[in-house]
């Protein structure tokens, strides 16, 4: 097996990245339950397709969060290249939230004649 790419040493992050990363996606999930459980559960007004695509949106914003902040536990995520990827999934995250949230604002204001 001589055609083997040598191993990548491994480069641990500076003190402080990773409790960063974990308060910053436990401080959006936390956000992001909170308004899936108003905009799915509480408002009132029937649903349209830009909520139900809204709604669908937002939880896959919430599992790609939950994903993100389980990469972020592991011990393995304590490299560069690791947080790396984690950080990738957490800004997917947030920019499927984002586009949830463009669509509920739509919605809302459709419900309440804005």
């Amino acid at each position: 097996m001589a055609d083997e790419p040598p191993e990548r040493p491994r480069v641990p992050l500076p003190a402080g990245y990773r409790p960063g990363i974990i308060t910053a996606i436990t401080v959006l999930l936390g956000f992001s339950l909170l308004f899936f459980r108003y905009f799915d559960f509480e408002l009132p007004g029937e649903w349209t397709p830009a909520s139900t695509v809204a709604a669908i949106l937002m939880g896959l914003s919430i599992l790609m969060q939950f994903v993100s902040l389980w990469r972020s536990l592991q011990v393995k995520d304590d490299d560069e290249a690791e947080y790396a990827i984690t950080l990738r999934w957490f800004l997917s995250s947030a920019i499927v939230l984002l586009a949830s949230l463009a669509l509920a604002g739509l919605s809302i204001s459709h419900i309440f004649n804005f």
